[in-house]
């Protein structure tokens, strides 16, 4: 006869044995996801480059929502292929209107509407986007007319708000996330804005195309990401060397962007915990390695440092 001692000693053991194989169960259970970071596109200038980085575009997904900032060309690809569904679109923001941030902007609302968009869509950025909206409406007034009668869909002009706006604020807020401007400097573009994103779970500062901006820096004070464009200064001066307009297109270039000694100082002033480079000048050096990215950022910023790729999550 098995005394009650044991008999609970033995009771006891096995719970705790139970208890042990369960263990790993309990560690496979995924922790909830994060505000997901996605690079859509890392390179840098209008040009069309055969296998070449992807336009500028980068996509933050927080609760499920996709929020794009910028829209170059082939934006909705990239989309796709980060395996976001068009039709789940929401937020659009624009940094500042050059070709290779907002070719696509029309577009990648309109493919949102024939994978199925029935949901209202928020747009942001600075003049002219009310008037680009317009001007696109125009542009494809016959398709989607056409559409809207031929084949049952709501009316996509109906479903679009683009909120303009010319000086830095608090431009977005909702359960989930909120989201401030600041001016960059882009000359002579005079609106051009870098954007933070505050979740429940990360800080995300997007700079858009900027020389070194004080204001980019106050914007992005203890951000845990930074995503900040990035020249190379050994790459200017191969650009350069290929083009008639050397001396114009030299000047213009370091007027409003960054090179790689000057983001580490950026993103050393700022304090962030990771800093993320993109938009790439130029584009198409191969030559130029991961480390060589690096090596001018490093001489002031100690912190993690990511070289951005082509649909890259962080």
């Amino acid at each position: 006869m098995i005394s009650s001692f044991r008999r609970n000693f033995l009771s006891g053991a096995a719970a705790l044995a139970a208890m042990a194989a369960m263990a790993p169960l309990r560690a496979q259970v995924p922790a909830k996801p994060k505000t997901r970071l996605v690079l859509l596109g890392t390179g840098g200038g209008p040009r069309v480059i055969a296998n070449g980085r992807a336009k500028s575009a980068n996509l933050i997904v927080a609760n499920g929502v996709p929020y794009v900032v910028d829209c170059g060309e082939g934006v909705a690809h990239q989309l796709v292929r980060a395996g976001v569904a068009l039709n789940t679109l929401r937020y659009v923001f624009i940094t500042h209107h050059h070709s290779d941030h907002n070719l696509d902007y029309g577009n990648l609302i309109y493919d949102g509407w024939v994978a199925g968009l029935r949901a209202p869509v928020d747009t942001y950025g600075p003049p002219p986007i009310k008037a680009m909206t317009e001007a696109y409406w125009q542009l494809n007034r016959f398709d989607i007319e056409t559409r809207v009668a031929d084949e049952g869909r709501p009316d996509l002009r109906k479903l679009v708000t683009a909120h303009e706006f010319d000086a830095p604020d608090l431009i977005m807020q909702n359960a989930d996330m909120k989201v401030t401007a600041a001016r960059v400097r882009h000359p002579p573009i005079v609106h051009a804005y870098a954007y933070r994103f505050d979740a429940a779970d990360r800080s995300i500062v997007i700079s858009g195309d900027t020389t070194t901006s004080p204001e980019l820096i106050a914007l992005a004070k203890g951000a845990d990401v930074l995503v900040h464009e990035a020249m190379h200064p050994g790459g200017l001066e191969s650009i350069v060397k290929r083009v008639p307009n050397a001396a114009t297109l030299r000047q213009s270039l370091l007027s409003h962007h960054t090179v790689t000694e000057d983001i580490g100082k950026v993103a050393a002033a700022a304090g962030v915990k990771t800093l993320v480079l993109t938009h790439f000048v130029p584009p198409d050096d191969d030559s130029i390695t991961d480390d060589m990215w690096m090596e001018g950022v490093r001489k002031h910023y100690k912190g993690e440092i990511v070289v951005g790729r082509d649909l890259l999550e962080i």
